[in-house]
């Protein structure tokens, strides 16, 4: 569900992510992980608020993996016609699993280009930031983040 800017400026959806394991034995996920996501988005002028909730879904050895809960708030707000200063909100629960019981935010500050039409309704954004953890625990810490997103 979406309505445009002109109307109630906002968007409901639904999506599924898969991530296929790329490592070794001893260097990264063994198993694919399914990721079924609920994404909410509502805009007031220049200024944005993108929601997703999900949970990763490992296909095998769920007992070594756990199935974190992810959710994920950004607010964006447009300075200039494409340019969009942003703070995400990234948190991830363990409710069961190796680190059952914890959980781990970041607070990430970035900033969005664009979107740049590249051909009909497809465009173009580009953005970057700085993943900081806001929790005592946390599996990383500072990670940079490039985003490259051809809206439609």
């Amino acid at each position: 569900m979406a309505n445009n800017e002109e109307r109630a400026n906002y968007v409901v959806t639904a999506f599924l992510g898969v991530t296929i394991p790329t490592g070794s034995h001893t260097n990264g996920a063994r198993d694919a992980v399914v990721t079924p996501t609920i994404g909410l988005g509502k805009g007031w002028g220049n200024f944005d608020v993108q929601s997703t909730v999900g949970l990763g879904i490992p296909v095998g050895d769920v007992d070594r993996l756990g199935t974190p809960v992810l959710c994920n708030t950004a607010f964006q707000y447009r300075v200039i016609k494409k340019l969009w200063p942003e703070l995400e909100v990234n948190t991830t629960f363990f409710p069961n699993g190796p680190q059952a019981g914890n959980n781990q935010i970041f607070l990430s500050p970035g900033l969005m280009v664009g979107k740049f039409r590249l051909w009909k309704p497809l465009g173009l954004a580009v953005g970057g930031g700085i993943q900081i953890a806001a929790t005592h625990f946390h599996k990383f810490n500072h990670n940079t983040v490039l985003t490259v997103r051809f809206p439609f």
